[in-house]
């Protein structure tokens, strides 16, 4: 069996959009007991990771990390038409993922550890609305 559904998010920032609980329900909604949880963001300033989701602060320092690895604003960017931001919005999704596959079992539910979320990551200033792709394959 296969089932795919299109979730779209509204991101206001940059920063990290936990999803979790999104695909949880269209893992649910597919049927699928058994399988895996392919879950494709279509965007080249946006990413998917899998990140702990239990306390805030594993996230901001994430963040803060991969904004000195790679800043706005860099003098050196010639690719900046979209703004100060465009050139590292996609770096950080190219250093990142597009998309992430979680087992499925239990009875169909996300195998995912303790502490574990899937989160949209959003590269850009300002607010964007951003697809994901989730596909559930098994039986």
């Amino acid at each position: 069996m296969v089932h795919q559904e299109v979730l779209t998010l509204r991101t206001q920032r940059p920063g990290l959009l936990e999803c979790t609980e999104l695909v949880e329900k269209v893992v649910v909604r597919s049927g699928i007991k058994t399988g895996l949880a392919h879950v494709f963001c279509r965007h080249t300033s946006a990413s998917l990771v899998i990140m702990e989701n239990a306390d805030p602060s594993a996230r901001c320092d994430l963040e803060a990390w991969m904004d000195r690895l790679v800043p706005a604003k860099d003098i050196l960017f010639t690719h900046t038409s979209e703004g100060p931001d465009d050139m590292p919005s996609h770096i950080k999704m190219a250093l990142t993922r597009t998309s992430e596959t979680i087992p499925v079992g239990e009875g169909g539910r996300l195998l995912l550890g303790t502490w574990q979320g899937i989160f949209l990551w959003e590269h850009r200033f300002t607010p964007h609305t951003r697809c994901l792709v989730v596909t559930v394959t098994g039986e």
